[in-house]
């Protein structure tokens, strides 16, 4: 492993749990990021025609920016785009298929790679984990506001308070809080409540002792 996987390693090890479904997994259930992947987000990609998105994870948004360290304004969904290919060529993780979504060609997976000289060699880095403890991606939420993984959540909330990665720009355009703002903007309010008819207040007046 490269000194960055090193580093990486070291930074998410206290996210590093995964279930026992991911453990005791058949080998023939994961399989590798191929080389001819076509890159789409900082969460997903895609191969022969079928999406692959990392479960829980939720990428910066392309099109929308932030200001770097020197005033540039700088593309948030391409910052997490490239940490998502650097780590994934790096790492050279394996991946197990979580869920499918076969109306839209999209496979969710956790993806994972091992550890494989120096301390800790054999121990686990969970791709997902990397990208958000380093501040290049997030941790989804569900429609309520209640996190996809929770696991991922804590990993943000550590990053967050670090001004990991994106954290440092007081302007990040957080993807979380633009998806459900658009979200309730698309939500209907109810329906406020009508006064009675003229028809309705001549029964009700009628039916009084």
């Amino acid at each position: 492993m490269s000194r960055r996987g090193q580093i990486l390693a070291g930074l998410v090890a206290p996210f590093l749990t995964l279930g026992a479904a991911f453990a005791e997994a058949p080998s023939s259930r994961w399989f590798p990021v191929p080389a001819r992947a076509l890159y789409l987000t900082g969460d997903s990609w895609s191969d022969a025609g079928i999406t692959y998105r990392l479960y829980g994870v939720q990428s910066c948004l392309r099109g929308t920016n932030f200001t770097n360290a020197h005033g540039l304004e700088r593309d948030c969904g391409e910052a997490s785009l490239a940490m998502l290919v650097a780590l994934t060529r790096d790492l050279r993780p394996q991946c197990y298929d979580a869920a499918d979504q076969p109306e839209t060609k999209t496979v969710f997976v956790f993806c994972v790679a091992t550890r494989v000289t120096g301390a800790g060699a054999g121990s686990r880095i969970d791709l997902g984990t990397a990208l958000i403890a380093t501040g290049f991606a997030f941790a989804a939420l569900k429609p309520d506001g209640q996190p996809v993984h929770a696991p991922y959540f804590v990993a943000q909330l550590v990053a967050q308070r670090a001004k990991a990665g994106l954290w440092a720009f007081p302007d990040l355009p957080d993807p979380n809080a633009i998806i459900l703002r658009a979200l309730h903007e698309q939500t209907p309010p109810p329906a406020p409540p009508q006064p009675p008819t003229p028809a309705d207040s001549s029964k009700h007046e009628g039916d009084k002792p």
